[in-house]
C-alpha cells in the first residue's frame, strides 16, 4: 500500500503523520487522530456532516484525500472553541438548532467560516453558507436563528 507523508496546521497545532494514499480525511481524522466531532454521513459529499475549514473554505472531508492535506491550515469542530464554549456554539444552544446533534459539527463549521469572512451576514447569506449542510430535525430556522445572533453578539 502506498502511503505518503503530510505535514498541516489542525486546530492550530502542527500535525505530521505517513497516510495511505487513498485514506479519507474524514478517517484520518476520526480513526487516527480520534476526533470524532466530524461526523460521516453519506460519504458522498451531499450532507454536509463532515464539514471541515480548509485553508479558509469550507470542504466535505468524506471527498478530502488525508494525502491532500500536506500545509493546510485545518480546523475541525473541535477547533472552534478554546477551552470555552464559542459564541457561536451557545447560540446554538440558546435557539434549540441544536436537536439529534448529528448536523450541528457541520452547521457550526459552515456557520463558522461564513462569519469569518463575513461578520454581519444576512439571513439570505447564513442560509445560502449552510445550503450544504442537512438537518433532518430543526427545519433550519433555528439554525440561521442561532448564527444571527451570534453574529450580532
Amino acid at each position: 500500500m502506498e502511503k505518503s507523508k503530510i505535514s498541516f496546521s489542525l486546530n492550530g497545532q502542527r500535525v505530521s503523520a505517513e497516510v495511505p494514499t487513498d485514506r479519507l480525511l474524514v478517517d484520518f481524522l476520526r480513526d487516527d487522530l480520534n476526533l470524532t466531532g466530524t461526523k460521516k454521513g453519506c460519504n458522498v459529499g451531499e450532507c454536509g456532516a463532515c464539514t471541515v475549514i480548509m485553508d479558509g473554505s469550507t470542504v466535505n472531508s468524506c471527498l478530502v484525500l488525508a494525502a491532500t492535506v500536506d500545509g493546510a491550515e485545518i480546523t475541525t469542530v473541535e477547533g472552534i472553541s478554546t477551552g470555552e464554549i464559542s459564541a457561536l456554539q451557545q447560540a446554538f444552544l440558546d435557539y434549540g438548532a441544536v436537536q439529534c446533534g448529528f448536523c450541528t459539527p457541520g452547521m457550526l463549521m459552515s456557520a463558522k467560516a461564513l462569519l469569518d469572512k463575513n461578520p454581519r451576514p444576512t439571513r439570505e447569506e447564513i442560509q445560502t453558507a449552510i445550503s450544504g449542510n442537512l438537518c433532518r430535525c430543526t427545519g433550519y430556522k433555528k439554525i440561521v436563528d442561532s448564527v444571527e445572533a451570534a453574529a450580532n453578539a
